[in-house]
């Protein structure tokens, strides 16, 4: 994971989801949710320059995760602030944990990094004391460790940086954490 800043809101985006969530929050309270968020994927989307929050990788579909459930905070349903663009599997696999999970928000750069070569992903000693529970549990709830889905789109990367002439430059941006380890590598000269 690395740190994301939260994307603006779009300009039309209370008028056209929160208050029409919320009136059918009102009317509806027990009902499945519409999902007018949806209409706003492609600006989320921009917004995490197409990566997906928790892996951070390039992810060419996503979905828009509720980072406080719909299940356990419908309040937050319909609130910009709460969505996060995120690789589908990986956002089944994190469902109702709610805040049980590392906000990528709230995550600095320099808590999780890749190890070469198996690819996995680890937590790093710069993560305050206080929150190494909750990043450990992370990794495991999402799979982010080492789940072959994540180390085959991992490996699929660096393949492509070694072999296909992906420049370092193009990898930070479609896999900043991969670009990290082989910067960290090549400066411990190995």
């Amino acid at each position: 994971m690395i740190h994301f800043a939260p994307p603006d809101e779009p300009m039309d985006f209370d008028k056209n989801v929160r208050q029409r969530g919320a009136a059918i929050l009102a009317q509806f309270p027990a009902k499945p949710f519409r999902s007018y968020w949806n209409e706003y994927k492609a600006e989320l989307t921009n917004g995490f320059g197409n990566l997906c929050a928790y892996s951070a990788m390039y992810e060419p579909v996503g979905t828009v995760d509720h980072y406080l459930s719909c299940k356990n905070y419908p309040q937050k349903a319909y609130e910009w602030s709460n969505y996060r663009f995120a690789s589908g599997w990986i956002n089944s696999s994190k469902k109702d944990a709610d805040d049980s999970v590392l906000d990528p928000f709230q995550v600095e750069d320099g808590w999780f990094e890749i190890l070469l070569p198996s690819l996995q992903l680890v937590v790093t000693d710069t993560v305050p004391q206080e929150k190494r529970e909750i990043a450990q549990y992370t990794l495991i709830r999402l799979h982010l460790r080492d789940d072959e889905r994540v180390i085959r789109q991992r490996r699929e990367w660096y393949r492509m940086y070694q072999d296909d002439g992906l420049s370092l430059e193009e990898l930070e941006k479609k896999a900043p954490l991969i670009a990290r380890a082989i910067r960290k590598s090549a400066a411990q000269g190995q």
